[in-house]
């Protein structure tokens, strides 16, 4: 019974240790985001996301990496694009880029594992949508697209509606009086949105670590074959335990951090980092929104545009010699306190999220509706 307490104290030390090395980048992101969804209209980006063509792939690629990293949130807003008139490239172009792309995950990825995973999901990103647009130009049915678009949804618990300042260009609604009042709602809602999956990643995180050996991920991952053949399959396992952990969007970085620390492969980790957006509550979203037989096409494709995306990326770094050597001792580097620039910005952070919270408390979203549009 002690080792066993020991082992969850530690586990409990290890979830600590990742949410304070990545508390105030949570934060700033955040902040970003509600700032970006405070000035940016929704029905702006609809507009300009009619056709499927590289230029609006490039619009909602820009517009997703200025949204939120919620894959909850992000697959609300890309029902509400695609309902209303986006196509469907273009939706899930702006669904992809909204959490893979976002600043708060690139900073967090740094932070646990390196710059290479950084530089990686951002780079990874970008092939991973431009996979997925050619593999769904070339495989989706016409028939299916206009059936999701007008299937009869079953709501879902996960709604996302974000809040605009009124004004005719975003430099007038950047200095509206009523933008910092915006940017707290929204960052509350990011907060209320995603509270829940970040806790169950780093609680996850930290049971990881303390209680499944090193040895499992490296027999899961095929540590010891041949290059040829564990490339490919690593690809092919990641998205599938991403499946499994049922955690979403950054949730997932202390789980990626656990991989690479145990022994998976470079392209294993980055498969399993962008396959937030097949977890098995998503899937079942999907199904809400557009029936079953585009959410089995949508988790089709999904996994395929992952898994070519991740070897891509793990073939590129290779050939450029960047692929970071696995240090191993996640715990001991994580589980680490003291008073160094990660407190000054978890305090300045904190203070900052307290102001944010009293402004929303002051200024609840749904007694304010008069000078702001609702981005559906």
């Amino acid at each position: 019974m002690t080792h066993l307490l020991d082992l969850v104290g530690r586990a409990l030390v290890m979830a600590a240790g990742m949410f304070w090395q990545t508390g105030w980048s949570l934060v700033l992101g955040f902040t970003v985001s509600g700032l970006l969804q405070a000035i940016v209209p929704a029905d702006q980006m609809r507009q300009a996301l009619g056709r499927a063509g590289p230029r609006e792939i490039a619009i909602a690629t820009l517009a997703g990496a200025a949204s939120s990293s919620c894959s909850y949130a992000s697959a609300a807003i890309m029902r509400t694009l695609f309902k209303k008139g986006a196509s469907f490239v273009a939706s899930i172009a702006f669904l992809f880029a909204s959490t893979n792309l976002v600043l708060e995950l690139g900073i967090i990825l740094y932070l646990l594992l390196g710059w290479q995973f950084m530089l990686a999901e951002w780079l990874g990103g970008l092939v991973l949508i431009a996979v997925l647009s050619l593999l769904v130009k070339a495989t989706l049915p016409q028939g299916l697209a206009d059936e999701a678009r007008h299937h009869e949804e079953q709501r879902s618990g996960h709604e996302h509606m974000s809040m605009t300042v009124a004004g005719g260009t975003w430099r007038e609604r950047l200095r509206s009086r009523d933008t910092p009042v915006r940017v707290a709602q929204n960052f509350a809602m990011d907060w209320r949105m995603l509270w829940k999956d970040l806790a169950a990643g780093f609680l996850i995180g930290g049971v990881l670590t303390v209680f499944v050996p090193d040895s499992v991920w490296q027999g899961l991952f095929l540590v010891h074959a041949s290059p040829w053949v564990r490339l490919p399959l690593d690809a092919l396992i990641g998205p599938i335990v991403a499946m499994l952990t049922f955690v979403c969007s950054i949730g997932n970085v202390p789980l990626a951090a656990v991989l690479w620390g145990g022994g998976a492969s470079f392209g294993g980790v980055v498969a399993f980092l962008f396959a937030d957006l097949i977890v098995l509550p998503l899937l079942d979203i999907y199904r809400r929104y557009y029936g079953w037989r585009m959410a089995l096409y949508m988790g089709g494709v999904f996994y395929t545009a992952m898994a070519v995306a991740a070897l891509i990326v793990d073939l590129g770094f290779t050939a450029a010699g960047i692929v970071p050597h696995a240090t191993g001792g996640i715990e001991a580097r994580v589980s680490h306190f003291e008073i160094n620039y990660t407190f000054w910005l978890n305090l300045a952070a904190l203070a900052l999220a307290i102001w944010l919270f009293v402004l929303n408390r002051r200024h609840p979203m749904n007694h304010d509706h008069h000078a702001m549009r609702a981005s559906r």
